[in-house]
């Protein structure tokens, strides 16, 4: 495990500055970009990216740490190598009995969002970080994802100006103008995968946004609340209704964890992947019939699936543990546009904003839904 420092310094990206306005080019596209960083946003050295299979041998060889942080596999079946844990920030603190370990590209999106907050309104309270990862990656306690270092429970402001955690929010204790300028900075000054919050929560925010004067296409890009978009990025799932479920795309991370994986464990520095596929049971069907299917073992199949016993219900999926030399990721990262406001409302012109002509250039190129 690496310290943030080291991890970052492994991945030539400057240090992050605690505030600022300035905004980076983002990832494009087809994939990776090739900026640096400001407290605004991230862009890991494509370097890194171009390594040849043979360079990316011999540098592993010579220091695997130099490779930074990466995130090996799927959100529900991942890995992390040369973890950073989340360092001391006057600008959050971290729930009691949380696993905090992330990537550096995760780590550094959080902040660029979160630093936004407090430039628009200096006097904010430490806001509170939950899990994100365990040190090494895997399952992590009750969750089904937390395993790569991609994704983070992040608390909301409250209207007491208090840190305050899981309690669930209402329009009494809600502080609607903080939490919408942090959606908005994890929106379009960092490369966000998806966030889970409850549709009641995410309804507060939409009419807040829209009151304020935002545009409500982008509104509905942003949250399924809206018009009900499948590829929305705020969706609702139950129990959300007392933080955020933060997922990022990790440009350099998982693509460079994608390629180097299979290095690693040949030189014995990581275990082979072990994933699940699912297997419905024939009438008739034995376990050992499965496990034989499956080259794999009867105990493995029992304690992946919770079974005391070796009786199978025809007709019922169960999870098959698998092993392999790579984790079922195997197509390389593509990292969307990001979805951009055609204007900021007056109230949040205080700091500037990613526009796709700061983002992308003016070439022409449009966000993806448009």
């Amino acid at each position: 495990m690496l310290s943030a420092f080291e991890a970052i310094a492994g991945l030539c990206i400057l240090a992050l500055p605690a505030s600022g306005v300035a905004s980076m080019p983002a990832s494009g596209p087809a994939g990776p970009a090739t900026a640096a960083v400001s407290s605004k946003g991230l862009e890991a050295p494509a370097a890194l990216l171009d390594l040849s299979d043979d360079e990316l041998m011999a540098r592993i060889a010579a220091d695997p740490t130099s490779l930074g942080s990466l995130s090996i596999g799927t959100p529900g079946r991942a890995a992390l190598f040369n973890s950073v844990a989340l360092p001391a920030n006057p600008h959050w603190q971290v729930a009691p009995n949380s696993d905090s370990y992330a990537t550096s590209e995760t780590i550094a999106f959080l902040q660029a969002a979160i630093d936004t907050v407090y430039d628009l309104f200096p006097e904010t309270p430490p806001i509170v970080i939950g899990d994100i990862s365990a040190a090494a990656g895997g399952h992590l306690k009750r969750h089904q994802s937390h395993q790569g270092g991609r994704d983070v429970d992040v608390g909301f402001y409250y209207k007491s100006g208090t840190s305050q955690w899981f309690l669930p929010a209402s329009p009494a204790n809600y502080d609607l103008a903080r939490n919408w300028a942090l959606v908005r900075s994890l929106v379009t000054r960092t490369d966000v995968e998806m966030i889970l919050l409850d549709s009641r929560v995410q309804r507060m925010l939409y009419k807040y946004a829209l009151g304020l004067g935002e545009d409500k296409d982008f509104l509905d890009h942003v949250f399924a609340c809206g018009r009900g978009l499948r590829d929305a990025i705020v969706q609702h799932v139950v129990g959300h209704r007392t933080h955020y479920h933060v997922r990022f795309y990790n440009a350099v991370a998982q693509e460079l964890g994608r390629r180097a994986h299979p290095l690693l464990v040949q030189m014995n520095l990581m275990k082979p992947a072990v994933y699940t596929v699912s297997c419905v049971a024939r009438k008739g069907q034995t376990l050992g019939q499965m496990a034989a299917r499956y080259h794999t073992s009867v105990r493995a199949i029992q304690q992946a699936n919770g079974l005391r016993t070796t009786a199978l219900t025809a007709g019922h999926a169960y999870q098959i543990p698998m092993r392999g030399s790579a984790p079922p990721m195997t197509q390389p990262l593509v990292v969307p546009h990001r979805t951009l406001p055609s204007s900021t409302p007056a109230t949040l012109s205080a700091v500037e904003w990613p526009t796709v002509e700061t983002l992308y250039g003016t070439s022409g190129q449009q966000q993806d839904h448009q």
